[in-house]
This record gives C-alpha cells, structure tokens and sequence, in this order.
C-alpha cells in the first residue's frame, strides 16, 4: 500500500463531501478505482484520518486538514496543465493525479503563486487557498501578472503565454515575444505598445490578456 493511494482515497472522501453526499462505505468503496480499497479505508481508520459508524465514512480533523492539502494540490496542478502547459482536457485529470505526488508544500506554493493564486480549478471546483494566497491578500501581489496589468513605464520579463489558438502563439513566436523575453511598456490607451531591445511592437488588449509576465 503506497502514500498516493491513501491520498487518493482521502481526495475521493472530499470531492464526495463536496458533492453534498454522506460518505457511506460501501458507495466509496464502488467509485474508488484503487485496488485493496478496504485495506485502504481500515488504514485511513487506524491511523486516524477517518471514522467509520454505521458504514458512514467522515474525516476526524487530522483527516480533513491533510484532504484538503491533497485537494489543493491536485487543483492546482490541473491549472498548470491547462493554463501553462495545455495538457488536453482527456488527460489532465490523470496526469493531475501523478503530479500531485511530487509537489511538497514549497512548490505548491510556488505553483500557486506563479498561477497568481486562483480560486478555481479549470472544472470550476474550489481551490482551498494556503498561506500564501492569504499573504498575497494582505500584504503582496501576485508575482505574475497577465501584461494588461503594467503601468506605462514597467519593465517586466515573459513568464509564459496562454492562448488557445496557435496561429497567435505562431504570431507572437515571431515577434520575440517568448517565455523569457525582456519587455517594457510604453503606452495602453489606445492599443498597448511594448519595447523589445530596439524593436516597438503593438498589441490589442486580447492579445496583451494572454500574456503573463513577472516585474523586474
């Protein structure tokens, strides 16, 4: 019995939870796809992370605070595959499932802070904030920002660039305009124009949403 399974199964008790359902055993036990299922669950028991009375499975306190960091975790990666890496929709869900594993709790801060901190996965599902989302509402902004959100003036430099349609991306490729790339703002009203070494580009606001960069 590995960790990952026990932490599937804890993801598999919230989402349910989520659904407004009473987590009877034998209902969990049916959705799960993990192998040794029961096994699973009576080591989620003995450890303490869940109670099981008259076939209901809750979380005692320990369980539900460790839930919500798998949950965390794993919306946050379906973010980065869909927003940044555009992983298809078919396999971002397993992909997400694999991922999640690696992320201790730095770079899932990290990831979050990078994404600037979203509230929902791409499904729409809430993302359970962490410290630094609660950190970023009180004292600090987030340290990506799409363009549109500079000052005329801001130098900044390319974190990533999301858009749905190639030909842009293409488009864009061949203005220089890659992960990486030191720009500065001149103008917003009335097209955006920014300065890439010697070369002034303009873009409409669509295109400047799509692009996400950090101040330097």
């Amino acid at each position: 019995m590995t960790e990952s399974s026990l932490e599937e199964m804890l993801e598999l008790i919230w989402v349910m939870e989520e659904e407004g359902n009473k987590v009877e055993k034998d209902q969990l036990i049916q959705r799960t796809q993990l192998p040794s299922a029961e096994n699973i669950l009576k080591t989620l028991h003995q450890e303490g992370y869940v109670k099981i009375a008259e076939k209901r499975v809750e979380f005692t306190s320990k369980g539900k605070s460790d839930a919500r960091l798998v949950i965390r975790r794993h919306r946050l990666a379906e973010r980065l595959l869909n927003d940044v890496l555009e992983v298809k929709e078919d396999t971002m869900d397993s992909s997400a499932c694999k991922f999640e594993h690696f992320l201790d709790e730095e770079v899932t801060a990290s990831i979050c802070t990078l994404l600037g901190h979203p509230v929902s996965c791409p499904h729409g599902k809430e993302i359970p904030p962490g410290e630094c989302c609660e950190k970023t509402n009180k004292e600090i902004k987030p340290l990506v920002v799409p363009l549109t959100e500079l000052r005329a003036g801001d130098k900044a430099r390319i974190s990533y660039i999301v858009t749905k349609y190639h030909s842009r991306l293409d488009r864009l490729s061949c203005m220089g305009l890659l992960p990486g790339v030191q720009i500065a703002l001149h103008q917003k009203q009335p097209t955006y124009v920014i300065q890439i070494g010697e070369t002034q580009i303009a873009l409409d606001n669509a295109i400047a949403r799509d692009i996400y960069v950090r101040h330097i």
